[in-house]
Parts: structure tokens; sequence; C-alpha cells
């Protein structure tokens, strides 16, 4: 079993793709409480890493509604991305199931898979929805995953970008492998989420080039 994060994660962490969704949510934000741009974005922030993400805690604080929240933070342009033929034809050669969790909606994690040539790779995406909008790294948002999929985590390979996201499946016994940016990338995550110098126990594997190491990975299953 083969577990993939979408933003970020399947595209490169310099896309621009993810900038474009945090602008949206503060401008939610500020039309939803009427607060200027910088008061905005410092609320969300806040929520985001209380809560998990903004939309959990909106839901929490305000009872905001989610399918709204998720519909207007997701309405981009993703001409940005182009279709990742190299990155799909190795989750192709992969053996066994492929998923997707994520924080965000079905609908979001759909076309942006679309946009890469990837949506004909995966079995199936486990979203925000199907979360119970219970977000990552919160164990019970795995659990659900598990259970929905009938997922065994000691078979399962999970590739996240953020290393927070990883400690939950770590210890349920998933082999973790962490996606940074390539060097001198420019890194779109808040500093709180990111690893020190010292990789934390609970990530098996790092890489910069998500292709490359599913390929490196092929290559020795099929010299086994």
């Amino acid at each position: 079993m083969w577990v993939f994060d979408l933003d970020n994660t399947l595209y490169p962490a310099d896309s621009d793709l993810w900038p474009k969704i945090d602008a949206r949510i503060t401008l939610f934000m500020a039309h939803l409480f009427g607060l200027d741009g910088m008061s905005s974005r410092a609320l969300q922030k806040y929520y985001y890493e209380r809560y998990g993400t903004t939309l959990r805690g909106l839901m929490e604080e305000h009872r905001v509604s989610a399918q709204e929240f998720l519909a207007f933070a997701h309405d981009i342009d993703r001409s940005g991305l182009v279709p990742n033929h190299s990155l799909a034809t190795a989750i192709a050669a992969l053996p066994g199931r492929k998923l997707i969790l994520t924080n965000g909606s079905r609908e979001h994690a759909l076309r942006t898979a679309q946009a890469l040539g990837l949506d004909e790779m995966f079995e199936d995406i486990f979203d925000i929805v199907a979360a119970d909008f219970t977000p990552k790294p919160e164990p019970a948002a795995y659990e659900r995953f598990f259970a929905r999929h009938d997922v065994d985590p000691t078979r399962a390979v999970m590739f996240e970008d953020l290393p927070r996201n990883l400690v939950v499946p770590h210890a349920r016994g998933m082999t973790t492998t962490l996606v940074v940016p390539k060097a001198g990338k420019m890194v779109q995550r808040e500093a709180f989420e990111m690893v020190s110098e010292a990789l934390p126990p609970h990530i098996d594997f790092v890489t910069t080039d998500l292709e490359s190491f599913l390929a490196a990975i092929i290559a020795r299953e099929d010299g086994a």
C-alpha cells in the first residue's frame, strides 16, 4: 500500500499552488470577520497551528460552513501545473494499491491530480470530509483512513511534506518518507512545520525528488 499526501508532495514545494490556496483562505477570513489582510492572516495562522487546519478552527469556534470554505479556498488557477509524466510512470509501476490522503477537499485533489496527469494512478482519495473534518496530524484522521480503506499500516508506506503528519503513521507501523524542497528552492510552509537539523526518529527516509525516489524503489524490486 502506497499513501501519498497531495499538496507540496505530488507537486513541487516551490509551485505557486499552495500560496494561492493560502491567499484564498486569508481572503475568506477577511470577508468573514471584516478584518484587514494582516489581521486576517494572523488569525488564520493561529487557527492553523492550534487546530491543524484553519477550517477546523472556524468550525469549532464560529460554526463556519465547511463546504463554503472549501469551495472558496480551492477556487484557484491550476494552469501553472504541468503533467509530470515521469512521476505518473513511477507511481503506476509501484506494486499494490495507491491512495491519496489529504487535508484538502476531494474536488481539489481530483482537479490537481488531473492537472499533473496523475488522476488515473490512484485507487481513491481520502479527504478532509471523509475524515469528518479531523485533520492530520490527529490520530483519529489516520484511524478513519485505515478503517475506510482496509489499510494494514505495517504493510504501507506514506509520503508527506510535513514532518508532524508522519508521527502517527510511524507509530502505527507505516514506513515514512518526508518529501522536502530541493536545495535553494523556496519553502511554502510555516516555520513551526519544518524539521530542525536533526532528523526526527519518526521519519525513515527523506527525498527531494519523489519520482527518482520511487524509480529507485521499483528498480530495487525488479532486481530482487
